[in-house]
């Protein structure tokens, strides 16, 4: 089996986590042909995946972890928050898996700025990605910090195939 390869992005609402997660993922899995599996955390919980009413609701709504499959989807609710493992084990194949947030997991981490860095993330970062909007002239980055072209997925893939954990 190939090794499984797992990585984390942090950073500030709006800054573009999620379409360089995105465009990353795309990436991966049409150009480089890996399996991808993307876990986002949710701090508020404001994620809902049915609706009130439909039968997988009313399931889910017991409390039991439902797992509700169709032709083209398995779609998997839990009442329960999951660690890192387990939810690896959830996953079961993929080579690479794409985590957004959840800082305090033990993964390597590309944190993600626009207009300027929030230094309170420079303990949890192994990479920065960010565009010309940020002037690093004006901050004291933490030594062994690689620096990304946010508007780039490639850099981050090659980031990624370097220094992801294996899993």
């Amino acid at each position: 089996m190939n090794k499984r390869l797992a990585v984390a992005f942090t950073g500030p609402s709006n800054s573009g986590k999620t379409t360089l997660i995105l465009n990353v993922a795309r990436k991966l899995i049409y150009e480089h042909k890996k399996e991808v599996a993307i876990i986002k955390h949710d701090p508020g919980d404001k994620a809902r995946f049915d609706v009130e009413g439909k039968d997988s609701y009313k399931f889910s709504d017991t409390g039991a972890e439902v797992i509700v499959t169709s032709p083209t989807r398995t779609t998997y609710f839990s009442q329960r928050q999951k660690d890192l493992d387990e939810m690896i084990r959830l996953f079961d194949r993929f080579d690479i898996l794409l985590v957004e947030g959840l800082k305090n997991l033990p993964l390597p981490r590309i944190s993600i700025f626009r207009n300027s860095l929030d230094e309170d993330y420079f303990p949890y970062m192994d990479a920065l990605a960010i565009d010309e909007s940020i002037d690093l002239s004006k901050y004291k980055l933490p030594s062994g910090v690689d620096v990304l072209d946010l508007n780039n997925p490639e850099d981050a893939i090659s980031w990624i195939l370097k220094n992801a954990k294996e899993v």
